[in-house]
């Protein structure tokens, strides 16, 4: 099966450990030994979280001798971003409409 990129950002997405190292990533390039070391994890179990973030085109990675150089890619995060804001339409439209009707409400109700 073939996962659409969304798909993949939001699966990558879905685990906290790799949101962590993507929060880290936002403030600099980093190692995967500097990615893994809040979580205090192997270097193996670190390198899982990063390829699946990669797979999603989260991140990029560049080699520098034997160490792993990783810095963070937005568009994806933007490709997200959109694809919720139009559920954010969707909920706040809804909302209005609920609101209207609690004002209309309490307008109608006889002062007690």
């Amino acid at each position: 099966m073939v996962e659409n990129r969304l798909d993949a950002t939001f699966r990558a997405l879905s685990d906290p450990t790799r949101r962590g190292m993507l929060a880290s990533l936002a403030l600099g390039e980093k190692s995967i030994g500097e990615l893994a070391e809040p979580f205090e994890m192997t270097f193996a179990g670190a390198s899982k979280h990063v390829k699946v973030l990669e797979d999603a085109g989260l991140i990029a990675r560049q080699r520098k001798g034997r160490t792993h150089i990783i810095r963070i890619e937005a568009r994806p995060l933007e490709e997200a971003e959109r694809w919720l804001r139009q559920w954010e339409k969707f909920w706040t439209t809804r909302l209005d409409r609920l609101q209207a009707l609690v004002e209309t409400d309490n307008k109608e109700k006889p002062n007690g």
